[in-house]
């Protein structure tokens, strides 16, 4: 899977792509994206079985779900854009599939905590090449008007993934045995065979920026397109409404990676005695279900809402988390389970709509030669706050008041004090509403 340049492509493949095939390349990619978030919440729903079988506390937990993975993640993410910008992004995104895929099952191998963290590393490094190369190539299939429902498609591979990551655990536990390595297993390998099925049947697609004309032009191109590149890097982050949808979706986030990661170790010590595999298979079918509707609704009513009034990218989050997180604070305060349950699928529902307006944000508004990086600098900012704090503070929350309050009520709390992210998403949504319109406008004079 060599790195093949992007420019060098055969002229046949100049031609517009089918809406079929285009679709099928969006299947494609949003199945890969269900792999990424298999193997990224894989680690959440096993946490009660590994913290019992290698003898970690919470906060050991809480650094394994979040930082020990958003550091390198992050970090990995803007070479690998820029390489993205450059040379094959399909190559690029197989080679990172096989890779997080393959470290996932390794996973499973981990006699101890260091283990473990080093095969979780594995995994986010591989990760990183996953979503800024696929963005960049659903913004070169899908016009502007359409792409905020195409990344809402793609990001179904979020409640998919995760739905598929719950059915697998809650297969391989059924009858109470707690093979957590066999899951590990089991979700990691089929990750590979997909890498092959995504090499061998999507092609690269031709970038939709302007290329050098003339012999002078195409000798002076290497050092032009790194000067615009530095430019446009510059102009983007200059843009108050990129960081408005980036820092909108972060803070969201934090709170629902948080809840992701902790949610099972929530219920399996706030209700004894409960049934783990069909908490697991509930679980699974409300983000295949609640979950999936959420996200696909935010980006098609985005859309829809946005040819009227730009402001509904950044409104739209705003309400529905105004609506959902009421929901979330009485599933930690009421008694029955399922109730609880049905309540945070409530929530789940309503935070599914910022994914495909904010990721439609980071592509619409960078200029053309610098959209996977956008991407990736958009997932820096939305890592490093949401998947690195959310798990991690909950969990170190969660240990320092174990002493006083015992397990049960020290999670509860530390899950109450999300709250306060969720309350800075919703402000953060309505202040990006303000600045939408004028800079959406001068990104149609650069150029979409």
């Amino acid at each position: 899977m060599a790195l093949t340049h992007a420019h060098g492509l055969p002229a046949n493949e100049n031609a517009a792509p089918s809406r079929r095939y285009r679709n099928y390349v969006l299947f494609v990619l949003t199945l890969v994206y269900a792999f990424n978030f298999i193997d990224r919440q894989i680690i959440g729903i096993l946490s009660p079985f590994i913290k019992a079988d290698l003898g970690l506390d919470d906060a050991q937990l809480g650094w394994l779900k979040g930082i020990y993975f958003a550091l390198l993640y992050t970090v990995m993410g803007i070479p690998i854009a820029w390489l993205a910008d450059r040379y094959s992004r399909v190559n690029i995104i197989a080679i990172s599939l096989t890779l997080w895929s393959g470290f996932t099952a390794a996973s499973g191998l981990a006699a101890n905590y260091v283990q473990l963290a080093v095969a979780r590393i594995g995994v986010d490094i591989g990760e990183a090449g996953g979503s800024p190369p696929s963005h960049s190539i659903i913004s070169d299939l899908f016009p502007k008007e359409k792409r905020a429902g195409a990344l809402a498609i793609y990001s179904l591979g979020i409640p998919f993934g995760v739905m598929l990551a719950f059915f697998a655990s809650a297969f391989f536990l059924q009858g109470g045995t707690a093979d957590w390595r066999t899951v590990m297993y089991s979700v990691g390998i089929p990750g590979v065979l997909l890498a092959l099925l995504l090499k061998f049947t999507v092609k690269e697609p031709v970038r939709t920026q302007s290329q050098p004309q003339s012999e002078s032009q195409a000798s002076h191109a290497p050092s032009a397109q790194k000067a615009s590149v530095t430019a446009s890097l510059k102009t983007l982050l200059k843009v108050p409404t990129w960081w408005g949808m980036a820092l909108g979706i972060s803070f969201g986030s934090f709170g629902n990676y948080a809840i992701s990661t902790w949610v099972i170790d929530y219920y399996v010590r706030a209700f004894a005695g409960l049934d783990i595999t069909q908490l697991l298979i509930v679980f699974g079918i409300i983000n295949g279900t609640a979950y999936a509707a959420g996200v696909w609704l935010g980006g098609y009513v985005a859309d829809k809402w946005g040819k009227k009034n730009k402001k509904a990218y950044a409104l739209l989050p705003a309400i529905a988390l105004i609506i959902g997180v009421p929901a979330f604070y009485f599933s930690l305060q009421v008694q029955d389970l399922w109730l609880s349950v049905g309540l945070m699928g409530f929530l789940l529902f309503t935070s599914g709509s910022y994914l495909g307006p904010s990721f439609a944000m980071a592509q619409t508004l960078a200029p053309l030669n610098v959209r996977a990086m956008s991407t990736a600098l958009f997932f820096f900012v939305l890592n490093i706050i949401a998947l690195g704090g959310g798990p991690t503070l909950t969990g170190v929350i969660s240990q320092a008041l174990v002493p006083s309050l015992g397990e049960t009520e020290a999670l509860r709390t530390a899950l109450l004090y999300l709250l306060i992210p969720y309350g800075l998403s919703i402000m953060v949504f309505l202040w990006t509403s303000t600045k939408i319109v004028k800079d959406w406008e001068m990104a149609e004079r650069r150029g979409l």
